[in-house]
């Protein structure tokens, strides 16, 4: 078994939309272990076009395969780590806590500060709060 971790930053997730930034992080995940793997298993319902491995969409994988299971821990880890890391660069928003989720305290934040560099600009929370928006409800 091989793994390897890929952290699609924001402005590329705003440049493709989450979906496409998803898919092309698995790629670039598989792609960097295809020397010492087989085969690559997909928690989902999509196996990305362009793998450099045979690959299999497992839904509900991360509850019914061991390997599965391990990288979603493993991802989980890593994006908690990163969250605080943005904490420590970023205390206003609250990232340790929260986690980057759309926490009612995350999106006061965000009213009161503006977005960071950190922010995904096609998030409508986060687009509300840049400057010169229009908001949906005004």
């Amino acid at each position: 078994m091989a793994w390897h971790l890929v952290l699609v930053d924001a402005a590329r997730i705003d440049q493709l939309n989450i979906y496409q930034a998803t898919l092309q992080g698995m790629r670039d995940a598989v792609a960097a272990v295809a020397h010492a793997a087989e085969f690559a298993r997909i928690d989902g319902n999509v196996v990305p076009k362009g793998l450099a491995l045979p690959g299999e969409a497992l839904v509900g994988g991360d509850g019914i395969d061991r390997a599965i299971m391990a990288a979603s821990i493993i991802a989980k880890v890593a994006r908690d780590r990163y969250m605080h890391d943005l904490h420590e660069r970023h205390p206003q928003y609250g990232f340790a806590q929260h986690k980057g989720y759309g926490t009612p305290a995350h999106l006061a934040a965000l009213r009161e500060h503006g977005p960071c560099s950190e922010h995904r600009r096609s998030f409508a929370p986060v687009r509300d709060c840049l400057p010169g928006a229009v908001l949906a409800s005004a």
